[in-house]
Formats: structure tokens, C-alpha cells, sequence
């Protein structure tokens, strides 16, 4: 896979250190390491988002996130010193929401359509007020194929008219004279689909339990 070049990879590297590796970590490890108080929520945003950055808007440009959320970084601040627990377990993880699950808050809800451009749900979708209340800190909307493909016979999957078409990660490059991507990026859902794989966002899988290790900066 093309890599970030220059600046793009600086961010992620001094986001992310070695010792945890964003492209493999589970969210059971992220879960570990902000319990444990070994990485910060703020911090662990800032590092997905530099990954964002680098591989979603720089680099192979995977187009899987098709718009940030203003106040990720805000929202993260306020769960800084709140742990996961039984309570509140994905207090600090950082998660992508679907283009097509209504949010009540700045982020619009348009799934993938310029017809639904800067339209806001009045109320969060059941599912992102659950998220909410377990302390997930939406990023932001993945992108996906425009409605999630009830438009036309043969929408290319991944492709929508506001956020453009996603490409699949492991061979971005490998696009057909239309600019559709030869090796499926992933049905509707491929804007998330893209986004964990790459990752830019925590991981939905557990790992082997084992002793998570971390070295993102606190701050």
C-alpha cells in the first residue's frame, strides 16, 4: 500500500509510537491501555486522526471518512479522566459512525447524497445514543455507497455523490478507466469497512489476552 509522504507521516509516527500499534490494536488493547491510564482519550483521538489525515485526505487518499466531527477533540477532553469501566466501557474510544445513522449534533446526517448536503438529524439514532452513554467519541461519518445502494443498478460500491468513491485499501491504485476501483472496496458499508481496516478508528475485535502496551503522549 502507498504510504503518507512527508508531513503526513511525521504526524502519524510522533501520534502513534511504535510500542502500540494503531494498524493492529484491538479495541480490547485500547480499552487496556486508557483503563490503565497509559494513553489519554484526547491523545488517542489526536493519533486517529492523524491517521485520517495521512492515509484518508494525503497519501493513497482512501476517501473511507467522508467528514470529521468539529467537536471530536472537545468530547474527548471531557472523557480525559474518565476510565473505562462497567459503567461507562467505551469511555475515550474512538469510533466512526455510518453516514446514514442520524446524529443530533453539528455533524450532518446526508447519506453520501448532495440532495441531503449540511441536513442535521433532530435526534441521535438509538445506536449513537447507547455509543454516547458507553463514552464513545465519534470522530466523525465513514462514507458509503450513496444511499446505501437503493439509487441504481450498478452503483459502484463505495461510490456517493458528496463524499466521492472509496478505495480499497490494500490496492488503491488499482482503478479501471472510470475511476472505479477493480477490487471491491466493500459493498454500502464500504467507508467503514475501509476505515477499520486502515485503521482509522478503534477496532470492533478482540485480541489474545496479553498485556497492551502504550507510548502515545498523555496530552
Amino acid at each position: 500500500m502507498k504510504k503518507p509522504a512527508g508531513r503526513a507521516a511525521a504526524a502519524v509516527r510522533a501520534a502513534a509510537p511504535p510500542e502500540l500499534r494503531l494498524e493492529d490494536a484491538p479495541m480490547s488493547d485500547i480499552i487496556d491501555v486508557l483503563a490503565g491510564g497509559q494513553v489519554t482519550a484526547t491523545a488517542l483521538a489526536k493519533a486517529y486522526l492523524a491517521r485520517i489525515a495521512a492515509y484518508d485526505r494525503h497519501g493513497p487518499m482512501l476517501n473511507s471518512v467522508r467528514a470529521l466531527n468539529p467537536d471530536a477533540l472537545a468530547l474527548a477532553a471531557k472523557l480525559d479522566g474518565i476510565k473505562p469501566s462497567a459503567k461507562r466501557p467505551l469511555a475515550g474510544v474512538p469510533i466512526l459512525l455510518k453516514d446514514n445513522i442520524a446524529t443530533s449534533d453539528k455533524q450532518p446526517t446526508t447519506a453520501g447524497s448532495l440532495a441531503l448536503e449540511g441536513a442535521r438529524a433532530k435526534r441521535d439514532a438509538t445506536v449513537v445514543k447507547l455509543l454516547r452513554k458507553a463514552g464513545a467519541v465519534i470522530l466523525g461519518k465513514a462514507n458509503l455507497t450513496e444511499f446505501a445502494n437503493i439509487l441504481a443498478i450498478e452503483m459502484p460500491s463505495g461510490y456517493s455523490s458528496l463524499g466521492g468513491q472509496v478505495k480499497n485499501p490494500y490496492v488503491p491504485a488499482l482503478m479501471d478507466d472510470k475511476g472505479i476501483p477493480i477490487v471491491d472496496p466493500g459493498g454500502s458499508s464500504s467507508g467503514s469497512a475501509v476505515a477499520v481496516a486502515r485503521p482509522a478508528c478503534a477496532q470492533p475485535r478482540s485480541a489474545p489476552r496479553r498485556r497492551a502496551r502504550c507510548c502515545i503522549p498523555r496530552a
